[in-house]
């Protein structure tokens, strides 16, 4: 992670400095910047046309006093600044920086100690790497900005905003490091060994694998897991932070495919690659748990990971098979590629089964549906409970992880009809990302009654990874849902 510092404004002699400006602050307030650099930094301004509009920017090599570089960036009209204009301001910064060794921050016309903090947040998520595997990178194309003094008149204060934003970002790192894994690093077994690693943060963490599944009649998760050599894994995460003892819980639930062949029936191998990101609903439970446990949230919360690997041999599953799911429902397998959601059945039913939960929230990377349906800008969001939708779109929006609310209905829910099970695990083509989410409602205990558990399905395929640069969210795995979650607990349900 970078290294973020909070400092009373002074004059950088050497190194780069980047500027954050709103359109009133050009050329008004470039003052003593201006002043160091002989007027050179307004001519530069003026003529690259920078005004401060948001998203611009707009560098300066050699501008005098001693710095090698100034980078202005602008924030847009100050009345229209918020907290997702500020971080990606930061993101920015951080990449324009990347590759100086000596950089310095300023973010004094961002606002105070909470801009200020804002603005770090955006450098830090905006800077992550995956970087393990290089061992023949050149030094030139390797960053070099491993600390990054942010200027403010309010230090201690910044300093005290920012330790919960560096936990919720620690928690993002863990779920994009995870979902950046090879799949012949990243099994079931693995994955859960890094998920023990987050008993440090006070998490309770349990491990369950085939012997215990099978006690629990995990029937539809193992009839997956079968035709792997690499066996499954259940990982439960506690977080136990209320101060009111005995409330129930929130659940959080994720599918954990960490490679999806399709098994048998197989995936073209065009992009196949691109399935060991199947695991990015589990790989999000597990950054949202360490971010709650960072924060040391004061709520209680469980997260339980579906970890699988779904491959075809001889022993794998057959289109046609009938499995018995934990809830004792039984589901005609008519495709082995629908195999998310009957890992995440199981999953459900324990959850509610164990934990009585206040809610449950489950993500998945579970249609390429969805991804025909809104792309790659927003996950799809299904919902029995009409309070927990909104609270998750307006969530997303603060953050910038957007949700799109999609229907659900008896209609969709008599696609799944099967002619010898209670179900099928497929419901055809036409609505898959919904018939995808009727299928998962079927787990939900009070299903179709007022007592019914609040559950909500964020079916995120198309915004777990991405192929280009975003604000604050670098190319590879997004751990889209982390900070979405965090925010829906903080704002709605810690107390």
């Amino acid at each position: 992670m970078l290294d973020i510092s909070f400092a009373k404004p002074s004059l950088p002699s050497s190194g780069a400095l980047a500027l954050l400006l709103a359109e009133e602050d050009v050329p008004g307030a470039l003052g003593p910047w201006d002043e160091a650099t002989a007027g050179a930094l307004r001519r530069g301004l003026e003529a690259a046309a920078f005004t401060g509009k948001k998203g611009q920017t707009a560098t300066l090599l050699a501008p005098g006093g001693g710095l090698a570089k100034i980078v202005a960036i602008g924030l847009g009209p100050r009345a229209s600044l918020d907290a997702k204009g500020r971080e990606a301001a930061g993101g920015a910064a951080a990449a324009a920086l990347a590759k100086e060794e000596k950089a310095v921050l300023d973010a004094r016309l961002a606002g105070g100690a909470e801009a200020a903090a804002e603005v770090a947040l955006g450098a830090v998520l905006r800077h992550w790497r995956f970087d393990k595997y290089r061992t023949t990178e050149k030094p030139e194309d390797k960053p070099k900005l491993s600390a990054l003094p942010v200027l403010t008149e309010e230090a201690a204060k910044a300093k005290a905003a920012f330790a919960p934003r560096k936990a919720v970002a620690e928690g993002v790192f863990f779920t994009r490091e995870v979902v950046s894994e090879p799949p012949n690093v990243l099994t079931p077994a693995e994955f859960a060994e890094r998920c023990k690693g987050l008993e440090k943060l006070g998490l309770a963490v349990e491990v369950m694998g085939p012997k215990e599944l099978r006690k629990l009649g995990f029937g539809a998760m193992l009839g997956v897991a079968q035709g792997s050599a690499n066996e499954p894994r259940m990982v439960v995460l506690r977080w136990e932070g209320a101060k009111k003892k005995g409330a129930k819980p929130l659940c959080f639930i994720g599918k954990g495919v960490t490679f999806d062949t399709g098994g048998i029936s197989i995936k073209p191998a065009a992009g196949m690659e691109d399935m060991k990101w199947d695991m990015a609903g589990a790989g999000t439970v597990a950054g949202l748990m360490a971010a709650l446990a960072g924060r040391k949230a004061k709520v209680d919360a469980v997260g339980l990971l579906g970890l699988v690997e779904n491959m075809p041999s001889g022993t794998a599953q057959r289109p046609g098979d009938v499995v018995k799911t934990a809830s004792g429902q039984t589901v005609e397998v008519i495709n082995t590629d629908a195999e998310g959601r009957l890992v995440l059945a199981d999953v459900m039913h324990y959850a509610q089964d164990r934990f009585g939960p206040r809610l449950m929230v489950d993500l998945a990377t579970l249609t390429g549906a969805i991804i025909i349906a809104l792309g790659h800008e927003h996950a799809g969001l299904f919902s029995n409970n009409e309070e927990l939708a909104q609270q998750i779109v307006a969530a997303g929006e603060a953050v910038g992880e957007h949700c799109w609310r999609m229907p659900l209905g008896e209609e969709y829910d008599k696609k799944l009809k099967s002619d010898i099970a209670d179900m099928k695990n497929v419901g055809g083509r036409d609505g898959g990302a919904i018939t995808a989410a009727q299928f998962l409602q079927r787990f939900v205990q009070g299903r179709g009654t007022d007592k019914a558990t609040p559950w909500a399905h964020l079916d995120i395929a198309g915004t777990a990874w991405t192929t280009k640069d975003h604000a604050t969210v670098p190319k590879g795995a997004t751990a889209f849902g982390v900070r979405l979650l965090d925010r829906l607990v903080a704002e709605h349900y810690e107390g």
